[in-house]
């Protein structure tokens, strides 16, 4: 796939897993997965930790599986992130297959629809931020996210200038300089941000840095929000959801463990009445299992895809819906789309 611009300089090949299982029923089902740099090293990594540990084991044992994994990853795997999610997510699919539901109503559905938003790559200049912000007005979305250069403080706030005006009032903007700036910084850019009326401030200084995050939030009324590559959710959340550290934390079932993860995350904000918005996990395939889990919970505002649209919206039959700015799941039993199998195996390069 082409690549996309990344603020390192490099491009970012969009190589991906398939993780597919078939249980002794016959049921299968399959999942995208994350792979990083690269689809053979994360793939390894899959076939030699999660592989052996999930063979034989029932898929509806998910919390079982979670509890030991937790305890197995401790001792002799220290996996990615992103490497339990794609076979927890499998085994909530031949579940809910197995039950004739949607996904969603399986989790158990709390709407059937969610506002849509898109989240941009970083672009040449603040002109090219206004432009893409208009454009998605136009095309009917709720909200447009900017992922800003993060170069300088100067360019990065010309850019958020830039959206602003050119969508005017009224249209939802968001921030996330994944980063980018010092936390002095990053409070003028809140404080910008305040006064151009944008939702939120996503990830303006590294998750792990729960101090100056929690003198940010406590400082500045635009909403905080982090904790989006924090390795062990919920647990490593819950100090940051507890102690108001953030306003809004990140889930997704790529980088979350899954499903599994990404309700504990959700579930946890919930009883401190914080909202947990799922986050984009690129691939349209993982990011249709998000918007199930944003169905199937009540404290998220948003579905969040990458644009532009079209360059991740590869390996699904057909797309995800989406009207008039409103993301819909579909009706069908499991994930209710199913996977491009063609486009999977003129991909593949290794099967493990």
């Amino acid at each position: 796939m082409a690549d996309s611009a990344m603020r390192d300089g490099q491009g970012s090949a969009l190589e991906f897993l398939v993780i597919e299982m078939t249980t002794d029923a016959g049921l299968t089902a399959a999942s995208f997965g994350f792979a990083g740099r690269g689809a053979r090293a994360a793939g390894e990594i899959a076939a030699a930790s999660l592989k052996p540990f999930f063979l034989g084991r029932d898929p509806l044992a998910r919390e079982k599986a979670w509890l030991d994994w937790r305890v197995a990853d401790r001792w002799w795997h220290h996996v990615p992130i992103y490497a339990y999610g794609p076979f927890d997510v499998v085994c909530w699919l031949l579940a809910a297959e197995a039950a004739g539901q949607p996904l969603y109503q399986y989790i158990g559905e709390a709407r059937d629809a969610v506002p849509a938003y898109v989240s941009s790559l970083v672009l040449a200049d603040p002109e090219a931020y206004a432009a893409e912000a208009l454009a998605t007005r136009d095309a009917g979305f709720k909200a447009y996210k900017l992922h800003p250069p993060g170069r300088s403080l100067a360019e990065d706030m010309a850019a958020h200038e830039a959206a602003r005006e050119a969508v005017g009032p009224g249209f939802t903007l968001m921030s996330d300089p994944v980063a980018a700036h010092k936390p002095s910084e990053a409070m003028r850019l809140g404080r910008l941000l305040e006064r151009l009326d944008y939702l939120w401030l996503e990830e303006p200084l590294f998750d792990s840095d729960i101090d100056q995050l929690r003198r940010l939030t406590q400082s500045l009324d635009i909403d905080i929000v982090g904790c989006e590559v924090m390795a062990k959710p919920p647990y490593s959340h819950a100090p940051y959801i507890a102690t108001g550290a953030v306003d809004r934390v990140r889930a997704d079932v790529s980088w979350s463990g899954g499903i599994t993860g990404a309700l504990k995350v959700a579930r946890t904000a919930e009883a401190f009445g914080m909202n947990c918005e799922i986050h984009t996990a690129i691939y349209h395939p993982l990011d249709l299992v998000n918007l199930h889990v944003a169905c199937a919970i009540g404290n998220c505002d948003y579905f969040e895809l990458l644009t532009p649209v079209d360059q991740f919206a590869f390996g699904l039959a057909r797309p995800i819906p989406i009207a008039n700015g409103i993301a819909h799941p579909p009706g069908a039993p499991g994930l209710g789309i199913d996977l491009d199998w063609d486009f999977i195996e003129k991909a593949t390069f290794a099967v493990l």
